[in-house]
């Protein structure tokens, strides 16, 4: 694998954007002159999500800019990124656990992705896990119901879902496509998330038919890339980590545990396609199809670039987390057919895991946070 060590953090970033700005340049364009409202702006997601538009606001939007607000509870303080933005977008405390404010005006689109998605994190707080995948989506989804009522126009909203509704299926469904109806457990430690998307996924159908609203989710299947905090818990943050420390990769597991990993600038040319082009109360995969890896593969990727970009001498070791639940119900093998979202909204992921691992390790190299 050759590797580009003369690109930064920002060139990096930049590079993303313009990948994003050209591939979902037509739903972009589409959107331009609309308000769109993204929750959870602050998070992994959001990162790509939000600079997306202010990046084609300065760019593409020919005078007729895309004008942004991001709700966020900002529980871990406003990101640097973010608050470096503040002057392009409308930028608002709010927690979706909580009622919507009463002056949000008009929004044509929306984009739901305020929960947490780390399963370290999530587990600490099911209960407001929950909250904000069920009754924060249903206030919003009540808000989209209200503006069509009243005669605006309601252009789409996205829900973010999780591959994780399929839970653990059997080989004769993996690949996985949405027609799979999962194998989840409702009571284990997970299920507070999985669950969620679930029941959430059952609100956007029905509001959808119900109402005839534009509602649309997203499945995205183990997304990575900048934004992704290296504080995160998942497991490519905590292999940089221990990669720009110095000390060996740590792995809490056999390592036989087998995913597919699509980059997120891949990823969020994706979901703005399904935003603006999905079709109402259905569901698309965003992911990759190949390849498929153990993690104790993904590890001695890392090890191999490492070493090329930091002079990294360490290696992957086997440990037991401290934390008995830590595997509980972990899916043997994730993988999507992404036929769906192929051929419906011209989906095609670009940025193989050789090069969207390396633009990783130059990104968490420029953002260390929380490292030590």
């Amino acid at each position: 694998m050759s590797v580009n060590t003369n690109d930064t953090a920002d060139t990096i970033v930049h590079q993303d954007l313009e990948h994003i700005c050209a591939s979902a340049g037509g739903e972009l364009t589409r959107m331009a002159g609309k308000r769109l409202l993204i929750t959870g702006g602050a998070g992994f997601l959001g990162y790509y999500l939000v600079q997306t538009i202010t990046h084609y606001n300065a760019t593409r939007s020919a005078g007729h800019p895309i004008e942004l607000t991001v709700f966020d509870n900002f529980s871990r303080g406003v990101p640097q990124w973010l608050e470096g933005l503040r002057s392009k977008l409308n930028l608002v405390r709010h927690d979706v656990r909580h009622p919507l404010p009463t002056n949000m005006g008009h929004f044509d689109f929306i984009i739901h992705a305020a929960s947490i998605a780390s399963p370290t994190i999530y587990r600490q707080d099911p209960i407001g896990t929950m909250d904000a995948n069920v009754n924060g989506l249903r206030s919003l989804l009540e808000y989209f119901k209200g503006e069509k009522e009243t005669g605006r126009p309601v252009g789409g909203f996205l829900f973010y879902s999780s591959s994780e509704i399929y839970g653990d299926p059997d080989a004769a469904n993996i690949p996985t496509a949405e027609d799979y109806r999962g194998s989840v457990s409702c009571t284990g430690p997970r299920a507070c998330y999985d669950e969620a998307k679930r029941y959430g996924e059952t609100l956007c159908v029905n509001f959808a038919r119900q109402h005839g609203l534009p509602v649309k989710a997203a499945r995205p299947f183990n997304n990575y890339g900048p934004g992704l905090k290296i504080t995160d818990g998942r497991v490519i943050p905590d292999f940089a980590r221990d990669v720009l420390c110095g000390r060996d990769i740590v792995m809490l597991s056999d390592g036989s545990a087998t995913r597919t990993f699509c980059y997120s600038a891949d990823a969020v040319a994706g979901y703005y396609k399904v935003l603006v082009r999905g079709r109402a109360g259905e569901a698309y995969n965003i992911g990759v199809e190949k390849p498929e890896i153990s993690m104790a593969q993904l590890g001695e990727r890392i090890v191999a670039l490492g070493a090329k970009l930091y002079g990294y001498r360490g290696k992957v070791v086997r440990q037991t987390s401290g934390d008995a639940d830590y595997l509980v119900d972990n899916p043997n093998r994730r993988c999507p057919i992404i036929t769906k979202a192929r051929t419906e909204l011209g989906y095609e992921p670009k940025i193989d895991l050789d090069e969207g691992l390396r633009r990783s390790m130059v990104w968490y190299g420029g953002n260390r946070e929380g490292v030590a």
